[in-house]
Formats: C-alpha cells, structure tokens, sequence
C-alpha cells in the first residue's frame, strides 16, 4: 500500500508518496496525488490511500525547509527504469550537494558518461522523487536555471535557501 500526504512550504505544497517500506517513490510541489502516481515506474505502483504523516520522510522534508539540508540524505527512495543509466544517473544526483549546483555537463561526467549530457537531463526530467533526488541542483552548462517540472520559480527559491544554508 501507498499512502501520501500533502504538507506546507515556502515555496507551496509538497506531497510525498510512500511506501510501506518507508521509502519515497514520488515526490513534487503539487496537491495532485494521481499526476504523481503517473511518474512512478508502473512495477513500483500499488493501491494508494492518505495519510497524515508518512512517517520520517516527512519529518525530514520538514527538518530540510527548516534549514537542516543534509536531512533529506536520510531518506531512503525507490525508482525504477527499464536502463541501468538512469537509475545510475539517480543515484550520482543524491550526491550533489546543497548549495554546490552542477551543470548538466557536470552531472554527465559524474555520472561516468561524459559524452551523455542529453542522457543526464532527461534523468532530470524523468525523476519522479523531486526534491529528494535533487534534480533542482543541475543547471545549464551556461549555468542558467534551466527546466523544472514544478516550475522555475520554485527551483530558484531551492537554490538559494540552499546558498544560505
């Protein structure tokens, strides 16, 4: 079973979708459940239900908009793609850190695929756990904001409480 529950933030709603395990499988800046749902991998969707409090997850979304920005490192997540890429590329972003953005060139070299920026941004594109797999920190090789499924205005607000962090 899912459950997901829909919290406050600076920058508006956020709702987390979570697993039984703990672990998130969709996360994003909206209050629409089902637009969520569509972007987890089909094996990883099961019947989904609210919740108040989907346990530490969002306790530490809370503690990361509270200024601790290494809280969201604790949370454990779970994608799935058909390629190995992908799920590489998920992985190498959760290591960029806070306030230490990278370009999509960056982020294709750190992800071992120098030549794959195109391969690196629509890791981008295709996250399903926004905020948690921070594709927020990747910007445009001419260090330019880029694209942002919830909307620029939100990922520059993320880039900066992060800066001042």
């Amino acid at each position: 079973m899912l459950r997901h529950s829909t919290m406050d933030t600076p920058t508006g709603p956020f709702t987390l979708v979570v697993a039984d395990s703990g672990a998130v499988r969709a996360a994003g800046f909206t209050t629409d459940v089902p637009e969520l749902v569509r972007l987890v991998h089909p094996a990883l969707r099961e019947p989904i239900e609210p919740a108040d409090d989907v346990g530490p997850a969002q306790a530490a979304v809370r503690a990361y908009f509270d200024g601790d920005l290494l809280a969201l490192d604790t949370i454990a997540v779970e994608q799935r793609t058909g390629g190995g890429f992908m799920g590489h590329a998920w992985e190498v972003m959760r290591e960029i850190k806070p306030g230490d953005p990278v370009t999509y060139a960056r982020y294709a070299v750190l992800a071992g695929r120098p030549a794959a920026i195109r391969a690196a941004a629509a890791a981008c594109a295709r996250n399903a756990v926004a905020l948690i797999v921070p594709c927020h920190r990747v910007l445009r090789t001419d260090g330019s904001l880029g694209g942002y499924r919830w909307g620029l205005p939100v990922k520059s607000w993320l880039l900066e409480h992060e800066s001042a962090g």
